[in-house]
């Protein structure tokens, strides 16, 4: 289904401050932005915000960024933020796409990446756009600190499946892997809100961690 376009987003979106207009510029100055040294974590495809804005509830002391390419959907989430007693400090939104974050961000600037129901792309031909395709994977090893790590969860059994191969072939350690999140011992498990969706249809949701190679 085509994403019906708001014609609200695109000024509210220049008026809110949380939202990096020119993100390149503060390429390895993240800190600098959020006044403070705290570990950052970022969202790849943050959807409508539940999962962002349970995060730095959860953790007061890192800074999250969460990234979406749809200015629609980012202003979605931008409006729940502000509903509830305003954007936290700790949060900032990003418009852009995943293939430019390495022109976002600056080389081990990041402790963390969570990739959340990403889209599977099921089509063999679009591998590629895949975010756990080799291409991202080495991107986002140049981003991430050393001891960093991605969280990864999906539905899409195909998907997991792919990614395992990917992070494998890319050399990647993986650990803490789930084919039942729910149903695990797993716990401060935050929900977004297509895992709550496709849960309450009976699917089963895979998470994984990865943390990327050391040379």
């Amino acid at each position: 289904m085509r994403l019906r376009k708001d014609a609200r987003a695109e000024k509210y979106l220049e008026e809110e401050n949380k939202v990096i207009k020119n993100p390149q510029t503060i390429k390895g100055k993240w800190n600098i932005e959020f006044n403070n040294e705290n570990e950052i974590f970022v969202e790849f495809g943050c959807g409508k915000g539940d999962f962002a804005l349970e995060m730095v509830k959860a953790y007061p002391n890192i800074n999250f960024i969460a990234i979406e390419k749809f200015e629609t959907v980012l202003y979605k989430a931008c409006k729940k933020a502000n509903a509830e007693n305003g954007i936290p400090q700790n949060l900032r939104f990003l418009n852009i796409d995943v293939e430019s974050c390495i022109d976002i961000f600056g080389s081990h600037e990041l402790s963390r990446i969570y990739l959340n129901f990403s889209d599977p792309w099921p089509k063999n031909k679009y591998a590629k756009r895949r975010l756990t395709y080799r291409k991202f994977l080495d991107k986002y090893k140049s981003i991430l600190k050393p001891s960093g790590e991605i969280h990864f969860k999906t539905d899409n059994k195909q998907l997991f499946a792919f990614s395992i191969e990917e992070f494998s072939y890319s050399k990647w350690l993986i650990k803490n892997v789930s084919l039942d999140l729910h149903n695990s011992n797993f716990k401060n498990n935050i929900i977004t809100e297509y895992e709550r969706k496709f849960s309450e249809l009976g699917y089963t949701i895979n998470r994984l961690e990865a943390i990327p190679p050391s040379n």
